[in-house]
């Protein structure tokens, strides 16, 4: 049995490879509260290209030891397969999207596809280090290169949520005549008076306060406010039906302080449990700015 592991060390590598990418893809994946992927068939289509994934990762070791740089080429094309999942990814969610009472919006959406094409590449990356090592040393080294493969695979596995840029805190909603507000921020005008009872009785209102002038800029960024909007009502519901643009759920900037308020509708009337679900909602890659990093003078002159 050893002398066959020895003597096969680039099957056996390979093998231990594709086990290792394949399990990272499974651990990856999980159908959440955002109902994506689909189950079943949303996860085999994203199982299927994880073994893909792996085996393009285990395979390149042996072509690399050969010295057979050609076969290198085939990840160049697996790149580009990948971006077109990445892109039906954003075309089918972008149709979902048409239909949802409250949006997730098309920062989110891109967020989503970016992370489906970017786990794909840690899946090629768990089994290019699992097969490396099990064929440059030993199969036992090559588990162990794995295990550690996943660990770093864990840690790009979710970003940050809300809860590290601001701080949040529930707040009074009133009506002041027709128009609406959540502490004293403005949120709209409310002509209707069957709207304004239902906002009497369901409405629940969050103060989101910037912990620095980077997640200000953050939180004043549209398509994050639509995908915190869009979590929270997933998980709580949202007290309204098609054709009822007056019951949408709100966020609204204060231009002074940077603060956000937030007016949720939610089916269940917990405004606890709505903030802690506020604090958990991701942080929008291509939302992020950090002005502070930015390298200009006092005198307002950026340098060459």
């Amino acid at each position: 049995m050893w002398l066959w592991i020895v003597e096969q060390k680039y099957n056996v590598g390979i093998i231990l490879g594709i086990l290792f990418g394949v399990a990272s893809r499974i651990a990856m994946l999980r159908t959440d509260y955002r109902q994506y992927p689909t189950y079943p068939h949303g996860k085999i289509i994203h199982l299927s290209l994880g073994v893909i994934a792996a085996g393009l990762g285990s395979v390149a070791v042996p072509a690399l030891l050969d010295k057979n740089y050609t076969a290198m080429t085939f990840l160049a094309m697996a790149a580009q397969q990948f971006r077109d999942v990445r892109n039906m990814e954003r075309q089918t969610l972008s149709k979902i999207d048409s239909l949802e009472l409250v949006p997730r919006g098309a920062t989110y959406i891109e967020g989503i596809a970016m992370v489906f094409e970017g786990r794909n590449y840690l899946v090629i990356f768990t089994s290019f280090v699992t097969a490396f090592f099990a064929i440059l040393f030993a199969w036992y080294w090559g588990i162990a290169a794995g295990l550690i493969a996943m660990l770093i695979t864990f840690y790009f596995k979710s970003g940050k949520s809300i809860s590290h840029i601001a701080d949040i805190r529930v707040a009074q909603v009133r009506l002041d005549g027709p128009n609406l507000f959540v502490d004293d921020i403005y949120i709209m005008n409310v002509g209707l008076s069957d709207t304004q009872r239902v906002i009497r009785e369901q409405a629940i209102g969050l103060i989101l306060t910037p912990k620095n002038p980077n997640g200000r800029i953050t939180l004043a960024n549209l398509g994050q406010r639509q995908a915190l909007l869009h979590d929270v009502s997933t998980i709580m519901g949202v007290f309204r039906d098609d054709g009822e643009p007056s019951l949408v759920p709100q966020a609204k900037l204060d231009m002074k302080d940077g603060r956000l308020a937030v007016l949720l509708l939610p089916q269940e009337k917990d405004a606890e449990k709505a903030r802690a679900v506020a604090l958990r909602s991701p942080i929008l890659e291509s939302a992020v700015r950090m002005p502070t990093e930015a390298e200009v003078p006092a005198g307002g002159k950026a340098g060459a």
